[in-house]
């Protein structure tokens, strides 16, 4: 029996780090119910001492999510590990995750503090985070560019104040394979009581060796790794989940270890993510981009039809990606839609199946052909958890070419309408300004983009949105057949979760006042990923 690696998903803590990626409560909750579907071991939930919305979501996932470790942020101190273990009081399986620097050039530059007092930090943080839980893990941050004699000497402390679990950091995705393995192999036999210690991974893709140092760490003697859904994550991002599985998976030949996620998930996850986000991944992503399954040469068209194994390596199946069939058209009844919803990985319950139905419905009507992307869209698009203050009744759009362009709006909100007219440079434009006329609260477009779902010109489009509502950033993302109404959706879904979340922060602003921002210090810094 080969041995296990225990997958570590921080997809809600350091991959939300990632720029345009933070999610708000209901998404942090909905991505952890789809981490816990996809079997993960351990699950780093948040850092809650960075704000009160990431301490609501921490205990949110505690609450609820039972099967894996949950894990908590905090840095080497008692303020963030008090924080930290009041987040993870109601979880089945707790872990405190405290982290201190012990580079050089993180000592001088931005702890300013000695080896010695570093070395007595370590000690009390790990000491107390074990008073408090029994799972205690404990980072190096920049271990990868740590003196080695002194990365053994932090982890001799670490290990000896309760430590559980070592984490051996890349935080700036500096290493080259044969040195961070080196690195692991240094600290299992430089540090006594490693055999009751787990040696941990996390890796950084800055130099785009994310997934091959994590492969590299496992043959050095890791058993856990650190990873993220799509790679998400700071900077250039971290290792990608999806790829380490995989790669685990098909290569048991020469990596003679297991893990236990169930791979049919990973594609349904992958979508998730980019849907709460409304970051995709690029179309040559390995495993789970739009490319990974796709052949174009006609050598590859040939021998992939004689037998996919000639160019496959792995099936669609395997990871949960649709076959790209016609499935339905609309003749198609409920039942057939939901079965089909249930093999692309979205079981739905009949409120959600009788939404969904009518958003099939009404697409039905206008294509021919409905193709399991169509169905991913819809539910991607339909099922926003949030309360939706208004709702788009309808939308006139009228364009010139030499630019200008007029839209008339029509929103409804608790039971009344409000109508309302815009004049752009285009009509995607004019439509936000109509909008922002009847709700009242402006957003100015960050980043906007437009591809076709489904093949051909029987596509649809699917628009994604990042706009700014009083300095700060919500996402939309809607399809249809018309590009402005898309965009006109796209557009009012990030406006309603602006309107949502701006009044929650109102709410909590008195809490977090009182209990979450003691220390000055704590609103200016926050980690920047391992």
């Amino acid at each position: 029996m080969t041995e296990k690696v225990f997958i570590f998903d921080t997809t809600l803590r350091d991959g939300e780090q990632s720029p345009g990626c933070s999610m708000n409560f209901d998404e942090k909750l909905e991505m952890a119910r789809q981490l816990e579907r996809l079997n993960v071991d351990i699950l780093e939930a948040g850092f809650p001492i960075a704000s009160q919305g990431d301490f609501d979501a921490v205990v949110a996932i505690a609450a609820e999510i039972r099967r894996p470790v949950i894990v908590a942020l905090a840095r080497a101190n008692q303020l963030d590990i008090d924080r930290a273990w009041a987040a993870l009081k109601e979880s089945a399986r707790p872990r405190i995750h405290t982290f201190l620097a012990t580079s050089d050039i993180h000592l001088q530059y931005k702890l300013h503090k000695t080896r010695e007092q570093v070395l007595k930090q370590i000690a009390f943080a790990v000491g107390y985070a074990h008073s408090l839980c029994a799972d205690v893990e404990f980072s190096p941050e920049d271990a990868g560019r740590t003196d080695r004699s002194y990365l053994i000497e932090c982890c001799h402390v670490a290990v000896e104040a309760g430590a559980t679990t070592l984490n051996l950091p890349d935080t700036v995705g500096y290493c080259m394979e044969p040195e961070y393995e080196k690195m692991f192999r240094d600290v299992k036999e430089g540090v006594p009581g490693m055999d009751k210690v787990i040696l941990s991974t996390h890796t950084h893709d800055d130099l785009g060796m994310g997934v091959a140092n994590t492969l590299a760490g496992i043959r050095g003697g890791a058993r856990q790794v650190e990873c993220t859904i799509n790679g998400i994550g700071e900077r250039a991002g971290n290792a990608a989940l999806e790829e380490i599985a995989m790669a685990i998976r098909v290569r048991a030949d020469v990596l003679p270890v297991h893990t236990d996620i169930r791979t049919e998930e990973l594609y349904p996850a992958s979508q998730l993510l980019t849907r709460l986000t409304g970051v995709a991944v690029q179309r040559n992503k390995a495993i789970v981009g739009r490319n990974a399954f796709a052949h174009e040469a006609g050598i590859h068209q040939d021998g992939v039809l004689k037998n996919a194994i000639t160019y496959e390596i792995i099936t669609p199946q395997t990871i949960g990606m649709p076959s790209n069939d016609i499935v339905l058209g609309k003749h198609s009844g409920r039942h057939a839609l939901a079965k089909r919803y249930e093999e692309l990985g979205y079981p739905l319950s009949k409120p959600e199946l009788e939404q969904a139905y009518q958003l099939f419905s009404t697409l039905a009507d206008r294509k021919k052909n409905i193709y399991d992307e169509d169905l991913l869209a819809i539910v991607n698009a339909g099922f926003e958890h949030l309360p939706e203050t208004y709702s788009l009744k309808l939308l006139q759009s009228v364009a010139s070419n030499e630019g200008r362009a007029t839209a008339t709006v029509e929103l409804e909100k608790d039971g009344e309408t409000f109508h309302d007219s815009a004049t752009a440079e285009g009509p995607c434009d004019a439509a936000f300004r109509a909008v922002d006329r009847i709700t009242g609260t402006p957003g100015t477009i960050v980043d906007f983009t437009v591809h076709t779902v489904g093949p051909g010109t029987d596509g649809v489009a699917e628009v994604g949105i990042r706009a700014r509502f009083e300095g700060r950033e919500f996402i939309g993302k809607s399809t249809s057949h018309n590009v402005v109404e898309a965009a006109a959706r796209a557009y009012l879904q990030a406006a309603n979760k602006a309107v949502y979340e701006l009044k929650r922060a109102e709410e909590n602003a008195a809490v977090a006042s009182g209990s979450v921002h003691e220390n000055k210090a704590v609103d200016r810094f926050f980690p920047q990923g391992f």
